[in-house]
This record gives structure tokens, C-alpha cells and sequence, in this order.
């Protein structure tokens, strides 16, 4: 059957339109997209990840009752009993004491794979010249790992042990004393596995009432979300700390339920805890819970109060600075890792469980899918005024769904995709517009090729590039110099312009060889400023470091010219003196003696760079925000009493210079905050130990400042000013600055940025 001309026509006439205003090129977008977010690259999950952390940092889990507590072998723990590892017999104290003080479940955040070298007998036998009666008693006594195998016996205590990446032979120890059952599929194949385990002592194990993983494995950017509740050791299954505890305090029967779309859950007797695929948990954080925290040493000298104890389950971990075992999570970018357990706990024991069950991604495809062809169909058809409103409309109700169904149900809906499709959708389809538009101009400024004559016509059709303005996209480093209080200089120069000027050709001279022979580039004189560019017009892989080193050696040059000034002055009152010695005429005055001083900034970053200006005039020069920032740094330079100031990325690639940080500042006319920092030598004079010891106590410094500790860092001033006379006038900067603090203190959530005033 065919269709009617007349209706094939219209058909016709119809596809276009349909197809038309950029749709067809949108719809090839939207397919890539669930394309790309079917494949879910790594990006893609980091985006997602990203949204569920602000999700939980709006709405942490509310704190309503504490059922455990951590016992931290803290720092003032270590300054009191001593440096870790504690002879086991003080952690057979410290359990003991714990269990008459009520605990229910006591678990170690702590792997012990090696007997205490504190025992009696192998301690015996590192002592020189012990004799053989003596080190035989030693060998008599009982082992500390006895005595601590005595005191978990005594208690209901889970050994912490950690998974590895290699098998070293070991294997996964004796069977556990409540191997995990499992009900249906397998679950081995969906949990995350590893070869090898980080045992404890076979002797703690055999008295342990369990032993346990405190494996916690953060996602690819670092940051722990979810913690697996059971995890695989070759053929063995293990559970996690958090769940064995659980399992020794409720003391009933573990079942593992998978399907063959991997794990479900978890029971312990009637209890339920819900698992991914993988067998994690999304822990749902609280704020940070510091009165969860007991110190160790309170437990051992008796100060501790026992309601802290009594009735809760307890874990055994670490806060102290120097065991290092932080976790970066949603709500804190350093917890320590016992904590992490903690919350877990606390996440299972309230059933407060995030949820994200596997048909979330279909959902978030299909409202992918729809919010595209939305944006397909309204944005064309919606005029200039409406198609914003479209968009903002489309982003409010996918952003305001997914934060309802976390704050009322805690369920994770991914809402980046479809925002980021609703955004990129709206671009396209608004660009096909406009260009729509730009082409009808054009047509009809074509209408107009007759109102000019043929001759300039072809000038242009000849060498288009007479039209073209613009240049590359690179990373870049630039310098501008200025000479401080050049204006009172030309003042005392007005009477003789030409003095003024022979003093700038002498300045200029040796500044100019300084940066041609670092391999820079004069972009630009601007009376005394000069503005230098590094990485163009030849490319220089050394860019920011050549320079720093130009910098450095302009201060050089003109602490040489100053000399030069000095001397010449001198020779020129000299000489006036002798004619007058000489009964000569002349006209005598006092000869002016020019100190300069300079002030320099430094900034590293991505600029455009060729030929730029107007059709009658341009020049090679160079467009972008980091140009801008080393301008405004230089500016700085004179507020901070330093001569010379780099940006945070020139400070990247100098890191072995002697370079002092100065502030988080955000310049005039910028937003964004940066932190900058003061040139002081190249790597040789970073080297030296007086600088080493300056840097120690002036980092000190800037972390007391910004940690509000007004007198530490004032004590810290006081320490440094000594060793750097140079930077006096910077310390006394901030002296001003604190004081002015201690009188009104900065607002709360201040992260130490200071707003420049003036440029």
C-alpha cells in the first residue's frame, strides 16, 4: 500500500521539523550517554559516589543511643604506658578489667601476628651476658601470650585479623568456631576475595571466642562508604569485625544468603542486615562520636566511669597520631578506622541502613532515558524567555526527588546522570538555536556583498587571515616585576628627565639578560613593570623552575646595581668637591642616591597565547586567569614584605626551593582562594640547616594561625624572626594580624583565607 502524493509530501515536509532544531543530533548524545552510563566507567561511579556523600553530610545518621564504645590507645595511652606494642600482659589488664566492668562483646581493631617479644623467655634471649641460671628462670616464667590467651578465655573476645593480597603459606588458620552457612548461591564468586591472611598468634586464636577481619577497603577515591561484612580467604568465608561481635553478643546461628545475582543478606537468628552484591553495607555515619571515645589509660589506672562500659560492645583501636590507621569518609577527612567499625555497629544495631537495591541503576537509566527526551521535545518548541525555566524545572524535581527519598527512606538514587544529561541536552539543543539563528544572519549580511567593491572583497576571500584574531591553549608561567615607590623616584627626577631615564636603561638592562638567560621571554615594558612568560613561544619543559631561578637572580643583579648607584653617587660628590678644592664655578647640589627595591610575582597555569589585538594592530601576547593572578601576586608582595611571591602551582614544581608559605589569600577580583608563598633561594639554599630549622618552626606557625591558636603561633613568630631578619616585616604582618584576631575573632567556619582589599 502506498501513501498519497499529496500525504507523502507532507511527510516529507514534516521530518525535518522533527528531526530538525538539533534533535537528531541530541538523540545521538542521549544514546551515548546511557551508553556510558550502562558501562559505568570510573569517572561515572566517582560522580555518583560524590552525590551520596553530600546526601549523607545533609543528612548524617541522628545519634539516639550509643551501644558501644571504643577503647583508644590514644596519645596521652602511649605517653603514659609507654610506645606500641604494649606487652600483651597490660592487654590481658586491660581486658580483664573490661570484662568486670560489664562488657558485652570485646573486639580488637588490632592484628597480633607475632609472639610478644616482651615474654620472658625470648626476651632472655636478646639480653648479652645473661647467664644460664638466670636465663633459665626467665624461661620458667609464663609467656605474656599466655597470660593474654588467659584473659581472652576469660571474656568474649573477637580477634582482629587482615586479609592480604599474597598467601605467604600460612594459610587461613584453623576453622572458626561458627563456620558461616550459606542458603542458595554460592556467595564466594560475588564477595571480594584475597589469597592471604595476617593471622594472630595460633595461641590467641585457640583461646578467642572468635576471630574476625577488620579489613576496611575504601572505594577508588579513597573514601570508605561501604564495609564488607563478609569477605573470602581462599575457600573461607570471614566475617568482619562489626558482624562477628554480633554474632558472639547475640550468640545464635549465621546464614549467608546469595542468589545468583550475588549477596542479599546476612541472618543472625531473626535479624536481618541487607547487603550489595558484594556483601557491603552502606554504613549510614554520624557525626564524629567523641564521647564513644574511653583512653585506654583511664581503663587501666581505674578513673573510668563503668556506665561507659557496662551493657555495650567494646572496641579496642587506635586515635594516636603515629599508628596512623585514619579513614577518609563521607563526614570526616580523617577518622580513625576503629571508629569506622564503631558507626557500622551502631548502622546495624538501629537498622538505620541505606539502601540501594540492584534495580536502582535500571531506574536511574530509564529516568535518564525520559528526562532526555524531554528535554528533546519541550526545549525547541519553548521560546528564549522559557527554555532556562525548562531546564531549571527538569534539574529542581530529579534533584528534589533524590533528597527526599533519602531524607524520608534513606534510599540512594543516583540523580548526576540524569542532571548532567538534562545540562549537556540543553546545551546542544539551545547551541542548534543560536546557530540556526547566526546562519540566518549571515545570509542575510550576504545580501549586502554588493554595497562594497569587488576589489576589498577579494582582499579578504584572498588572505582570510586577515580576519583572524586568537592563538594556543597552554600551561604557561609568567613574571611581572614592578619597581616599589618608583613614583617618589621620578619626582626627585623631574628636573632632569634624562637622569631618570638613563637610571630605568640601567635597571632595565640587567633585569632583561636575567630573564633571557633563564630561557624566558620579555612579553611587555610597562614604564618600570616588566611582565616575562615562560613556555612560549619555544616550549620549555622547565617553565616554572627557570622562572624562580630568573627571579633569584634579578634580586642579584639589582642588589649589584644598587652598589653600582652607591658608588656612583659617592664619586659624584667626590668629584663636585674637588672643583671646588679647585676654585672652579659650578653649580653644586646634592646628589641623588636611588635605592631600588623590586617586587615580584610568580604564577604557573593555562592561558591563550599568539597573536591577539584588533585588525589594525596586534600583538604576541598571552589571555587567562593564572596572567592575571601573577600580577596580583606581585602586588602582594610589598603587603607580605617579601621580595618575591609565588602561586600554589609554581610552588608544585619548585618544591625543593627554599620557599615559605604566606597566606590563603583570594586576590581582588577572584574568587577562588590560593595559597602563596615566598621565594627565598633556590634548591641549594633549601638545603641548608638554617633554613630547614626556619621552615619547621614557620610551617608550625601558619598551622597554629589557622588553627586559631593565637599564642602558639605568636610563640612560633617570636622563634622565627631570629633565624630570618629578612622576613621581619611578614612576621610583623602577622602579629598585627592575630592581635587584630584576639579582639575579633574570625567567623565560625573560617578556614584562615584572607580577602586582599586592593590589587
Amino acid at each position: 500500500m502506498s501513501l498519497p502524493p499529496r500525504l507523502f509530501l507532507r511527510g516529507k515536509a514534516r521530518l525535518p521539523q522533527v528531526l530538525g532544531h538539533g534533535r537528531l543530533i541530541a538523540l545521538f548524545l542521549l544514546a551515548a550517554v546511557l551508553g556510558v552510563r550502562t558501562f559505568d566507567p570510573a569517572v561515572t561511579q566517582l560522580l555518583r559516589m560524590r552525590s551520596f556523600d553530600l546526601l549523607q553530610e545533609l543528612f548524617p545518621r541522628a545519634v539516639t543511643d550509643q551501644p558501644v564504645a571504643i577503647v583508644d590507645i590514644d596519645d596521652e595511652s602511649l605517653a603514659t604506658i609507654g610506645q606500641w606494642p604494649w606487652p600483651r600482659t597490660i592487654l590481658a589488664e586491660l581486658v580483664d578489667r573490661l570484662t568486670s566492668l560489664g562488657a558485652v562483646v570485646i573486639g580488637f581493631d588490632v592484628v597480633f601476628p607475632e609472639p610478644d617479644r616482651m615474654s620472658p623467655a625470648l626476651a632472655a634471649k636478646s639480653f648479652v651476658g645473661l647467664d644460664r641460671e638466670t636465663r633459665d628462670a626467665l624461661a620458667r616464667l609464663p609467656g605474656n601470650d599466655s597470660v593474654f590467651a588467659g584473659a581472652l578465655g576469660r571474656s568474649r573476645v573477637v580477634l582482629g585479623e587482615s586479609a592480604r593480597e599474597r598467601d605467604l603459606g600460612d594459610g587461613a588458620g584453623p576453622p572458626l568456631r561458627s563456620p558461616l552457612a550459606t542458603i542458595g548461591t554460592d556467595p564466594r564468586s560475588y564477595l571480594q576475595g584475597f589469597p592471604g591472611i595476617v593471622r594472630a598468634v595460633p595461641e590467641l586464636e585457640d583461646a578467642a571466642a572468635g576471630r574476625a577481619m577488620i579489613t576496611i577497603m575504601p572505594e577508588r577515591d579513597g573514601i570508605v562508604r561501604r564495609v564488607p561484612l563478609v569477605l573470602a580467604v581462599g575457600n573461607i568465608l570471614f566475617p568482619a569485625l562489626s558482624f562477628e561481635m554480633l554474632h558472639v553478643a547475640l550468640g545464635e546461628s549465621v546464614l549467608v544468603r546469595a542468589s545468583p545475582f550475588g549477596m542479599q543478606e546476612l541472618l543472625i537468628g531473626e535479624h536481618a542486615i541487607p547487603t550489595d552484591r558484594q556483601g557491603r553495607v552502606w554504613v549510614h555515619f554520624a557525626r564524629h562520636e567523641g564521647n564513644i571515645y574511653v583512653s585506654a589509660r583511664d581503663i587501666l589506672d581505674g578513673t573510668v566511669d563503668p556506665a561507659r562500659i557496662a551493657g555495650k560492645l567494646i572496641l579496642i583501636g587506635t586515635s594516636a597520631v603515629g599508628l596512623n590507621d585514619n579513614k577518609t569518609t563521607p563526614l570526616d577527612a580523617s577518622l580513625p578506622g576503629v571508629e569506622v567499625h564503631a558507626q557500622l555497629l551502631e548502622t546495624v544495631l538501629g537498622e538505620s541502613y541505606i539502601t540501594r537495591p540492584d534495580w536502582a541503576e535500571r531506574a536511574e537509566l530509564l529516568l535518564i532515558a525520559l528526562t532526555g527526551l524531554a528535554m528533546i521535545v519541550l526545549v525547541p518548541i519553548s521560546g528564549a524567555r522559557w527554555t532556562l525555566l525548562v531546564l531549571v524545572l527538569f534539574a529542581g524535581a530529579i534533584a528534589a526527588g533524590a533528597v527526599y527519598l533519602y531524607a524520608a527512606h534513606a534510599f540512594l538514587l543516583d540523580a548526576t546522570f540524569p542532571l548532567a544529561t538534562a545540562a549537556l541536552l540543553y546545551t546542544v539543543l539551545v547551541y542548534a538555536g543560536y546557530s540556526r539563528e547566526e546562519t540566518q544572519r549571515r545570509q542575510i549580511r550576504t545580501a549586502f556583498n554588493q554595497y562594497l567593491s569587488p576589489a576589498r572583497v577579494e582582499q579578504l576571500v584572498n588572505d582570510p587571515s586577515k580576519l583572524n584574531l586568537g592563538g594556543e591553549h597552554r600551561n604557561m608561567t609568567f613574571l611581572f616585576s614592578d619597581i616599589r615607590g618608583f613614583t617618589a623616584i621620578s619626582e626627585r627626577y623631574r628636573d632632569d628627565p634624562g637622569d631618570l631615564t638613563e637610571l630605568i636603561n640601567r635597571y632595565m638592562t640587567p633585569m632583561t639578560d636575567a630573564i633571557l638567560a633563564h630561557e624566558g621571554t620579555i612579553d611587555k615594558y610597562i614604564g618600570d613593570a616588566i611582565m616575562a612568560i615562560w613556555n612560549a613561544p619555544l616550549d620549555d619543559a622547565k617553565h616554572a623552575r627557570n622562572a624562580c631561578r630568573a627571579a633569584l637572580a634579578m634580586l642579584e643583579e639589582l642588589a649589584t646595581l644598587n652598589g653600582k648607584l652607591a658608588a656612583d653617587a659617592v664619586s659624584g660628590e667626590a668629584a663636585q668637591q674637588d672643583a671646588l678644592d679647585h676654585g672652579e664655578t659650578l653649580l653644586v647640589h646634592r646628589v641623588f642616591t636611588p635605592r631600588l627595591d623590586i617586587g615580584i610575582g610568580i604564577n604557573t597555569g593555562d592561558c591563550i597565547v599568539g597573536n591577539m589585538g584588533s585588525e589594525l594592530r596586534k600583538s604576541y601576547t598571552v589571555l587567562g586567569d593564572a596572567v592575571n593572578l601573577a600580577s596580583r601576586l606581585e602586588s602582594q608582595s610589598k603587603n607580605y614584605g617579601v621580595a618575591i611571591v609565588i602561586g600554589e602551582d609554581t610552588e608544585a614544581h619548585v618544591r625543593d626551593f627554599a620557599c615559605l608559605e604566606l597566606d590563603l589569600i583570594a586576590v581582588k577580583g577572584r574568587a577562588e582562594a590560593v595559597h602563596i608563598h615566598a621565594l627565598l633561594g633556590d634548591d641549594e639554599a633549601a638545603a641548608t640547616s638554617g633554613f630547614m630549622e626556619l621552615r619547621s618552626r614557620h610551617i608550625a606557625m601558619i598551622d597554629a594561625y589557622r588553627g586559631q591558636r593565637w599564642d602558639e603561633a605568636l610563640a612560633h613568630i617570636a622563634s622565627c624572626r631570629p633565624l630570618a631578619p629578612r622576613l621581619d616585616a611578614f612576621y610583623a604582618f602577622y602579629q598585627e594580624r592575630i592581635a587584630d584576631f584576639a579582639v575579633r575573632p574570625p567567623p565560625p567556619g573560617w578556614r584562615g583565607i584572607h580577602v586582599a582589599e586592593t590589587k
